[in-house]
């Protein structure tokens, strides 16, 4: 092990986490939504289970983007200002990168090393390219996350893999017997881990056998997080010939990644022993989409000690003493007083509205029955769909004491219909405010982890309204039950999983996708469905039933955060797919 780094992360690490993205802090802008804070709390339950791992991703230095949003509800993207060396350790150590047309690109680290409770730390390490001797291109190439065109990506993604091997190597972390791909776009250290495992004796040498494919399979685990095909990152095979320079013929690559073009999932799950999708719904649409492989499931979770905001966890240190440690000890939430569950919930939410006060001038009352929708603008997410039938919305809130509704959420720079969502949000809230005053709805410009932390403890409903089965998991729910706010959502994801009706949140529609449908008929029933649920059970419940409320948030969080927690995730992964494969 590196003497550099011997002091500092303990246990040399035996599993090696990739992902493009990983999610640790606001003020660390290296990830994009929920793939990236999927992430980082990955690690950092890795870390307070003591596990002997080492991440692995790209410095983004202008992240992803700081979002403003225009008086015409128009998306501006801005890069982040940040500064690596303010949070993160530059290593002295440097690769040499050749493998990008052949041409040598020297790549250094920097390093976070996140400390559990077990005192076990985890080293992440984030690679660069911007070092003075590099070409000016190539210096840039760890500049942004998700920009540039197809090449600019390959580019990234032979860094992450293949480079991301080489700088383990360069570390001395020669004992890794698991290297996890977080998703395709770090499948491309398969090729890596072959040029380091080839035969040296057989019978027939030729260009396939020389490869040990079944070696590099005992050393890799897959996971897949997304049906939608923009997802799966596909390059073809004349640009993967003229950028990708390995040793590897193209015939070998065309045989483990798919004859039309370089398929970086097909890659990965070709050269893994274990895969899986990230729901149990998820993983039969998965196996669905890859027909020829066999995928597991491991539904996703979240790091409850990031994501619980204070009030509810002085609850839990006193009702669930043991909950930091091991999280199924959040099911005493039972135990814990309604009246303090309240007290804590509507700190929550002043947090919330003096943050939204701040941020857009708008008065929010905590007293009003307040809907959350925060997600990544993505037009199969439907942010818009609750309003689809404004009139009724509109008489909905008519008709009660009053509806609030806290939107946010970025859409990617080139995704045009995301942004469009966002537009139709913005013409939705002028109509409202010309309508009535009991509607209230605000759109929070530049969600990230800090305003999703606020967002998600501060509502009283969650709202996701995805296409069904288009959800691979969705964690943002989680981690609103976790703070004892109740879902209403669409049977998709972790909610299919996560839902008892009635007890810990309420389903929009049920799990009939409705594919004899066209999609105008699957929005207006899914609209009317939501608006239905809403009128007749959430509003009623919300303001009738105050001690029927506040036990469906002890039920969320005993049910819900007891088991949707990246402990248990982290668990799974060790018994399913660590160390049971190998």
């Amino acid at each position: 092990m590196n003497s550099y780094l011997r002091g500092g992360i303990g246990t040399e690490p035996t599993i090696a986490y990739f992902s493009m993205e990983i999610g640790i802090a606001s003020d660390i802008p290296t990830y994009s939504g929920g793939l990236g804070v999927l992430a980082g709390d990955t690690l950092k339950s890795c870390a307070d289970l003591g596990l002997p791992v080492v991440g692995v991703t790209l410095l983004y230095r202008k992240g992803y983007f700081r979002q403003e949003i225009t008086d015409k509800g128009e998306q501006k993207e801005h890069p982040v200002e940040w500064r690596p060396e303010d949070r993160l350790l530059k290593l002295p150590g440097k690769v040499v990168l050749d493998e990008i047309e052949g041409r040598a690109i020297l790549v250094q680290a920097w390093l976070y090393t996140y400390t559990g409770n077990t005192g076990k730390p985890v080293p992440i390490l984030f690679l660069d390219t911007d070092i003075e001797g590099n070409d000016e291109a190539d210096r840039h190439l760890t500049d942004s996350l998700y920009a540039g065109d197809s090449e600019f990506r390959l580019r990234q993604e032979i860094l992450l893999g293949i480079g991301g091997v080489k700088y383990l190597r360069s570390l001395g972390f020669n004992r890794i017997h698991t290297y996890h791909m977080n998703e395709g776009h770090s499948s491309l250290l398969t090729l890596q881990l072959l040029r380091e495992h080839q035969r040296t004796v057989f019978e027939t040498w030729d260009e396939e056998t020389v490869w040990d494919v079944d070696k590099v399979k005992s050393l890799c685990v897959f996971t897949t997080h997304t049906p939608v095909a923009a997802g799966h990152d596909r390059f073809g095979f004349d640009l993967v010939e003229r950028v990708l320079k390995t040793g590897i013929s193209m015939n070998v690559i065309r045989k483990l990644s798919g004859e039309d073009c370089l398929n970086m999932t097909t890659l990965g799950l070709n050269l893994s022993r274990f895969a899986n999708g990230v729901a149990y719904q998820h993983g039969d649409v998965s196996s669905g989409m890859f027909p020829h492989h066999q995928i597991d499931f491991i539904t996703n979770g979240i790091h409850t000690y990031t994501w619980v905001h204070e009030p509810f966890r002085k609850l839990f240190d006193r009702y669930a003493r043991l909950w930091n440690n091991d999280p199924k000890y959040l099911r005493e939430a039972m135990t814990i007083p309604r009246d303090e569950v309240w007290q804590a919930h509507l700190d929550c939410k002043n947090e919330l509205f003096d943050r939204i006060s701040k941020m857009m001038g708008e008065t929010f009352d905590p007293e009003i029955l307040t809907l959350g929708f925060a997600r990544r603008a993505a037009a199969y997410k439907r942010a818009s769909l609750m309003f689809r039938h404004l009139d009724r919305l509109i008489d909905i809130a008519e008709n009660s004491p009053g509806l609030q509704i806290v939107y946010a959420g970025k859409s990617h720079p080139k995704d045009e219909p995301g942004k469009g969502l966002i537009r139709e949000i913005h013409e939705f809230q002028k109509k409202i405010e010309k309508r009535t005053k009991k509607l209230k709805l605000v759109y929070v410009p530049n969600y990230n982890m800090d305003l999703g932390y606020y967002i998600t403890g501060g509502v009283d409903v969650w709202v996701n309204t995805p296409i069904r089965p288009h959800e691979a998991s969705g964690t943002s729910g989680m981690k609103a039950a976790l703070n004892g706010v109740l879902n209403l959502s669409i049977l998709d994801g972790w909610w299919v999983e996560g839902c008892i009706e009635g007890v810990t949140g309420w389903a929009i529609g049920d799990l009939d996708p409705r594919l004899d449908l066209s999609p105008d008929d699957r929005d207006d029933l899914d609209c009317m469905n939501l608006h239905d649920k809403l009128e007749s059970v959430v509003i009623p419940k919300y303001y009738e039933d105050r001690t029927g409320w506040t036990s469906m948030q002890c039920q969320a969080i005993a049910i819900n955060a007891s088991l949707f927690n990246t402990h248990r995730q982290m668990e799974q992964y060790v018994t399913k797919a660590y160390f049971s494969c190998r």
